[in-house]
C-alpha cells in the first residue's frame, strides 16, 4: 500500500477521490495521528489563501467537461476526441462530480422517455373513438 501524499490529503479533503481510497485515507488518519494533524496543517494553509495550483484546480474542476457536454455526451453527439476525453476523466480518473452529473442526466432522460410514452398513450386512447374503420 503506497504512503500517503500531501495530494492524496488535499484531495481527501475536497473530496475528490474515489471512495476505496478516501476509507483508506480515513482509515490511515485514525490510526496514525500524524496524518491527522498533517491533514490540519494543510486546511490551516488553504483556509489562510495558501493555494497550490493542483488545490486551485480540483476546487474548481477544470478539468471537468460542463453538464452540457455530458449530456451530449450521452446523447452520443460529441467528437471521437471529446469522447474519449470524457470517457477517460469518468472512468479512468473517476470524476466523482461528473459521475454525479452522468447518472443525474440518465435518470432525466429515462424519466423523459417514460413521459413521452405515457403521453402517447394517452393521446391514442383519447383519439381511438374518432378513426374510422375501412
Amino acid at each position: 500500500m503506497p504512503p500517503l501524499t500531501q495530494s492524496d490529503l488535499e484531495a481527501y479533503l475536497h473530496e475528490a477521490l474515489v471512495p476505496e481510497e478516501m476509507a483508506r485515507v480515513e482509515e490511515l488518519l485514525r490510526k496514525r495521528p500524524e496524518l491527522a494533524k498533517k491533514l490540519v496543517e494543510i486546511n490551516g494553509r488553504r483556509d489562510a489563501g495558501v493555494h497550490s495550483l493542483g488545490d486551485i484546480w480540483r476546487r474548481h474542476r477544470v478539468s471537468c467537461p460542463s453538464r452540457q457536454q455530458l449530456g451530449s455526451f450521452l446523447l452520443g453527439v460529441v467528437s471521437d476526441e471529446v469522447d474519449d476525453y470524457i470517457r477517460f476523466h469518468v472512468q479512468v480518473a473517476a470524476c466523482r462530480y461528473c459521475r454525479a452529473n452522468l447518472d443525474d442526466l440518465k435518470t432525466q432522460q429515462e424519466e423523459q422517455a417514460e413521459t413521452a410514452t405515457t403521453r402517447q398513450r394517452k393521446y391514442f386512447e383519447s383519439s381511438a373513438g374518432y378513426l374510422r374503420k375501412k
